[in-house]
């Protein structure tokens, strides 16, 4: 089953996606209860999805993004933070950030330039979702817990990450403008074709800057499951139905900054307004999204020094 969130009319509805139409779930019905475990109730009269806004398919409660690609660990670490390789610490777990789940875009809405930044790139993921709450899961446990699979596109402001992760801490405003999630959520059922022996989806991967093809990959190059992912996610902690897990982003192209790290320049050039990208999915479908001009950025003037004298 695929579920779509969307605008039609000037009403905000959600659906079933089938044959190129959507059939729209009861006014006030959202996607985020049925994930929750609530009834799939009655459909309406189909639309043309030609004829909708395609929005995020959830509000989720939060947004991890994990890292587990070791391709595009070892590229990014080279053009981003000037290191080589890929650090020891990364192989002991799936290590995740978390996003923002008030910035996220639909399908094929426009993506601003960040405010400050004139290093805009894409990166190329699938995030899966979680039906069923918990805690402290084994794997074999999570596996029950994950609802649906989308295309997930973390945008990243390679300039503004690169400055801030010298302080230490992880992504800020480099991961903050926008991440786009959609077309729609695809339960887990319709995908388990693909799982191969060792647990990994077999899903291809394709990312396409104006038409052209700037990187492919296969999302069983991962380093863990994600069933792994979200049992690391629940230790000592309590994930909830429709919390967002990333992926991370796919090898071979699956942003322009690892090509970066592996080329020596910015070959392909940052995104610019004007660029569309375009994410294609195996199983799950595409996302298409046109880069436009941002706005200036507010001033925040820089901290105060303190003076190393103390009374």
């Amino acid at each position: 089953m695929r579920l779509a969130a969307y605008e039609h009319e000037g009403l905000r509805r959600c659906g079933v996606v089938e044959d190129g139409r959507v059939r729209p779930f009861p006014v006030g019905t959202a996607v985020l209860d049925l994930v929750g475990g609530a009834p799939v109730p009655g459909t309406g009269a189909p639309v043309p999805l030609s004829s909708v806004r395609l929005l995020p398919p959830l509000e989720p409660p939060s947004v991890r993004d994990f890292v587990t690609f070791e391709e595009h660990v070892e590229g990014v670490r080279r053009s981003v933070g000037g290191g080589e390789g890929v650090p020891d610490a990364w192989y002991d777990a799936p290590t995740f950030y978390f996003s923002n789940p008030a910035s996220l875009v639909g399908a094929h809405d426009d993506v601003p330039v960040p405010p400050g930044s004139a290093v805009l790139d894409f990166e190329l993921e699938v995030a899966a979702v979680v039906g069923r709450g918990g805690s402290d899961l084994t794997p074999e446990r999570a596996r029950d817990h994950v609802f649906g699979y989308t295309v997930f596109n973390d945008w990243s402001a390679r300039d503004l990450q690169s400055r801030e992760m010298q302080v230490g801490l992880g992504p800020c405003k480099g991961k903050d403008t926008a991440s786009t999630l959609g077309p729609w959520l695809v339960t887990a059922d319709e995908l388990e074709p693909y799982r191969d022996g060792e647990g990994y989806l077999r899903l291809a991967l394709t990312a396409e800057v104006n038409g052209e093809v700037v990187g492919s990959d296969l999302l069983s190059n991962m380093g863990w499951t994600f069933e792994e992912m979200l049992a690391y996610a629940s230790r000592g902690a309590r994930v909830r139905p429709g919390d967002v897990l990333g992926s991370g982003t796919c090898g071979n192209g699956g942003c322009l900054a690892e090509l970066w790290g592996r080329g020596g320049r910015q070959d392909p050039p940052p995104l610019a307004p004007g660029d569309t990208v375009t994410l294609t999915v195996e199983g799950i479908g595409s996302v298409s999204n046109t880069v436009v001009a941002g706005k200036a950025p507010e001033p925040v003037r820089g901290a105060r020094r303190r003076p190393r004298d103390r009374p």
